[in-house]
């Protein structure tokens, strides 16, 4: 039953938001299997962002909070930490670049970049939502891009964005 669930075009855009949600891979794996799978172009993209987008607001609010608890048991504590310094690894950008840094912290499409670092490192900056969840949207739409240009093709990613050309 849930076979026919996947193959079903509805089924493959559950899967696309899915995995679009789940740290690391986030959108970055999505979009080349939506292309695998054959979904049109504007379909993939915007399951993708959405999907990306959809744990952010909840990474930030409740960052800062998990850390705490994590850090103060004793079968966590030293991931929580070693999650918190690679992240923080990754502050001197921010540091430098204000909003713009965050944006390119998650635009850039590689391991260790993405919504969800960039959303763990605003909150454990201290950064306000409404400053840091548009900088991280901005940042998703740019790696988007990038990914789908790599998977659909460039040429016809762009003539989807500026018909004509």
């Amino acid at each position: 039953m849930l076979d026919a669930l996947f193959a079903t075009r509805l089924g493959k855009a559950i899967t696309l938001l899915t995995i679009s949600a789940m740290p690391v891979v986030e959108l970055r794996a999505a979009i080349p299997i939506g292309a695998a799978q054959g979904l049109p172009f504007w379909e993939t993209f915007l399951m993708c962002i959405l999907g990306n987008m959809l744990p952010i607001p909840f990474v930030i609010l409740f960052t800062q909070r998990v850390f705490g608890y994590l850090k103060q048991t004793k079968l966590f504590h030293r991931p929580a930490c070693w999650l918190e310094n690679h992240v923080m690894k990754k502050a001197p950008t921010l540091y430098k670049y204000h909003i713009l840094g965050l944006v390119i912290l998650v635009a850039i499409p590689l391991p260790g970049t993405g919504a969800w670092t960039g959303a763990i490192l605003s909150a454990l900056l201290g950064m306000r939502m409404k400053r840091s969840l548009p900088a991280i949207l901005l940042g998703v739409i740019i790696a988007a891009t990038v990914v789908a240009g790599m998977s659909y093709g460039f040429i016809q990613a762009i003539s989807l964005f500026a018909p004509g050309v």
